[in-house]
């Protein structure tokens, strides 16, 4: 739960695709590892390095605890969402350890000091995390995780690099659906009752 990767002093009425777009052209650019991909949440623009789940489609864990996934599309977003929690849940502990960067009623700083701070701050994070790993804000982030939702409401444009991440992120669901499924009739094979011959009705195991 570290962060690998900050860019700081962006005005908060931008849009995650716009912050996105200026990470990879700056002249310390972020650089995604070929054959790597980014997990990012609806706000972002899908692209071929930057995979987002599907939309229409259950996303939040807690929309699947009565009910598991159904189909490729909600096993790929269920998984998804599992990674991303991650990256939730550690800006809720950046959060609950200094207060200054989530309180509406800081003193006014110039952009400069303001991004300054947020640097700093995500630094003794990550040091923190290697010398004081206290679990006790990370317990109460979990907790509020639950009860509540992501905003998943923002607009996309489609383009070459948008119908490849498509592709790629049906490739990945596709391949994910299909191993479950060879998961669960492994389990079906060995339920079989070895007295009489024949398959023991069982419930299906949980896999999720």
């Amino acid at each position: 739960m570290k962060f690998t990767y900050v860019l700081a002093g962006w005005e908060g009425t931008a849009s995650n695709s716009r912050i996105l777009k200026d990470a990879f052209v700056r002249e310390d650019p972020l650089v995604i590892p070929e054959g790597k991909y980014y997990l990012g949440d609806a706000g972002f623009m899908l692209k071929a390095q930057v995979i987002t789940p599907y939309r229409g489609v259950r996303y939040h864990l807690k929309e699947y605890s009565r009910r598991g996934p159904q189909n490729a599309r909600e096993l790929f977003n269920h998984r998804h969402s599992s990674l991303r929690n991650v990256i939730e849940r550690t800006f809720g502990v950046l959060k609950k350890r200094f207060p200054i960067i989530a309180s509406g009623t800081e003193p006014h700083y110039s952009v400069d000091t303001m991004t300054d701070i947020v640097l700093a701050c995500c630094i003794l994070h990550n040091f923190l995390r290697e010398v004081d790993n206290d679990d006790s804000l990370l317990e109460e982030v979990n907790r509020e995780l639950m009860q509540g939702d992501i905003d998943a409401s923002h607009s996309q444009t489609r383009e070459d690099d948008y119908r490849l991440g498509s592709q790629i992120r049906d490739t990945i669901a596709n391949e994910m659906w299909t191993e479950d499924n060879n998961f669960v009739a492994v389990i079906g094979f060995w339920l079989l009752d070895l007295n009489n011959g024949k398959k023991t009705k069982t419930q299906s195991p949980n896999r999720f």
